[in-house]
């Protein structure tokens, strides 16, 4: 595992949701290597699929843009480390206000314990 920080950099969860998604990324970072990016993506993207419903994804690397459209309350992106984690629940029908959301991966983040 990495030890230290999770620096949440960007999100809009609810903080238990929050929460949840930090200590999933712990136990990812538990059971995988963090070269196993696509491992730990899909440990975290089930596991929010099968404790908050479906529709999850998560990308996980250390060099990657973005710019998705995501349902309220349903985002967050932070780093462990050199690992930056992007977990969010996909619109898949346009919202009378959609949420889009682009930021560099080298974005200043704000500090948050993991």
């Amino acid at each position: 595992m990495l030890e230290g920080k999770a620096i949440v950099g960007e999100t809009d969860m609810l903080q238990a949701m929050q929460q949840d998604a930090l200590e999933l990324a712990a136990k990812a970072l538990d059971r995988f290597d963090v070269t196993e990016a696509t491992d730990i993506a899909r440990f975290i993207k089930k596991e929010f699929d099968r404790t908050h419903g479906g529709g999850w994804q998560c990308i996980v690397g250390t060099d990657f843009g973005s710019f998705v459209t995501h349902c309220f309350g349903c985002f967050i992106y932070f780093c462990v480390g050199s690992l930056a984690i992007l977990l969010f629940r996909g619109s898949d029908a346009p919202q009378q206000h959609p949420h889009p959301t682009h930021f560099p991966a080298s974005q200043t983040l704000k500090g948050n314990s993991l």
